[in-house]
């Protein structure tokens, strides 16, 4: 391959059999995209939990010409999960070749979802005693350059996630796209506090 990868294991032994097979899997799914592709990273696992299902589980990060295309899958057996997230990842990049070489924009997101604005409860607690959240165990940072809101779903059909969080390039703010339980794309945007808002001293 004349990207690099790198290949990582968590709770797991990353043999050199393993690694062959994550090898041969990745350079067949990404074969027709080495144009495209500039580094893939390789994150394998195994769930220490009985009560966890699928507990091998296969993630595969593609950089391709600034764009991250992510795919995540999961099974009982750890090949099998290298072979699934192989073939979603082979679909992802070509589905984002596609997306390249049609020049046609196809918007199905043509303005962000406003939800009408209602009073916050005071109460937001009730008879459940107060916690302080828990601990963060892990952070990322991620470059945010301003795209438009097409962009941002086009990027969000290409992570493997139901949201994805950007820079608006109208207003400069981060805004988050997430996809609807019932179908279709709905758009987060922060506003200013009102007098209906509960603020704290």
């Amino acid at each position: 391959m004349s990207m690099k990868l790198l290949i990582q294991g968590n709770n797991i032994d990353v043999t050199e059999s393993i690694n062959d097979y994550v090898t041969q899997k990745l350079e067949k799914a990404v074969k027709h995209y080495q144009t495209l592709t500039t580094k893939v990273d390789v994150h394998l696992s195994v769930a220490k939990n009985a009560r966890i299902t699928n507990k091998h589980k296969a993630e595969v990060t593609v950089y391709a010409n600034g764009t991250v295309i992510r795919a995540q899958e999961g099974s009982e057996n750890l090949y099998a999960s290298i072979d699934l997230v192989s073939d979603k990842i082979a679909r992802q990049l070509r589905k984002y070749k596609e997306k390249i070489n049609n020049h046609k924009p196809q918007s199905s997101v043509k303005n962000p979802e406003v939800l009408p604005e209602r009073e916050i409860e005071k109460d937001l607690i009730g008879d459940r005693e107060a916690a302080l959240p828990p601990e963060v165990i892990r952070m990322k940072y991620f470059a945010m350059p301003p795209m438009s809101i097409e962009e941002a779903k086009h990027q969000l059909e290409l992570v493997d996630h139901d949201f994805y969080m950007f820079r608006n390039q109208d207003t400069d703010e981060i805004n988050v796209i997430y996809m609807r339980n019932h179908g279709g794309f709905g758009v987060i945007q922060p506003r200013e506090p009102n007098e209906n808002d509960k603020t704290s001293a």
